[in-house]
């Protein structure tokens, strides 16, 4: 099951395939796509990728407790969504104007389409078991929705593309070992023959 570090790994996995497929056009270098804050001060990148809200999601269908090795027992993982904003950084002081801002952000959106999911194990290679693939979709935000997340860091409202990523799993430490089988009984009654 994916550890804690997932939510971290879906942001680099999702920074690592802008930067693959918008290098050099429209996006001239790879280290002018970073995850960031609209909010940081004195960066140098033109795109930034900004994780604004983790929600914990209902409950997975499973038993209180899941197989792990031969006589472990693991809480099964809980499900999370990582909602993501995909802005433009600085630029006015970049120099870009409307129709490389539009450029890029339609590229962005080519990129999010086009990878649509990634399985959990291309992130964490390590993973014993399948799980179910991350997709990639755009929430129902209205225009009101998105300006209020620019308020929150005291931005002004600009034109930005907004993503979330789920179901992430999210693996639980608590392992309880299960007492092994050392004692069986069997009863065998012959056909027709009464209890006695």
């Amino acid at each position: 099951m994916a550890d804690y570090t997932i939510i971290s790994d879906v942001t680099n996995f999702l920074v690592s395939r802008l930067r693959k497929k918008m290098c050099p056009e429209p996006i001239p270098t790879e280290h002018s796509i970073e995850s960031s804050s609209p909010s940081a001060q004195d960066v140098d990148y033109i795109l930034g990728v900004y994780l604004f809200d983790i929600k914990q999601e209902g409950e997975i269908s499973t038993p209180p407790m899941i197989k792990s090795g031969k006589t472990r027992l693991k809480k099964p993982p809980k499900p999370y969504t990582l909602y993501y904003m995909i802005f433009i950084n600085g630029s006015s002081q970049m120099g870009l104007k409307a129709p490389d801002i539009q450029k890029i952000l339609g590229k962005v959106a080519q990129v999010v389409a086009d990878t649509e999911t990634v399985s959990p194990r291309e992130i964490q290679p390590w993973l014993d078991f399948a799980e179910p693939p991350i997709i990639f979709s755009a929430p129902k935000l209205t225009l009101e929705e998105k300006a209020r997340i620019w308020q929150t860091i005291n931005k002004p409202y600009q034109v930005s593309l907004f993503y979330k990523a789920a179901p992430v799993l999210i693996s639980s430490e608590i392992v309880a070992e299960a007492s092994p089988v050392v004692e069986a009984e069997f009863n065998i009654r012959m056909e027709g023959e009464k209890d006695a």
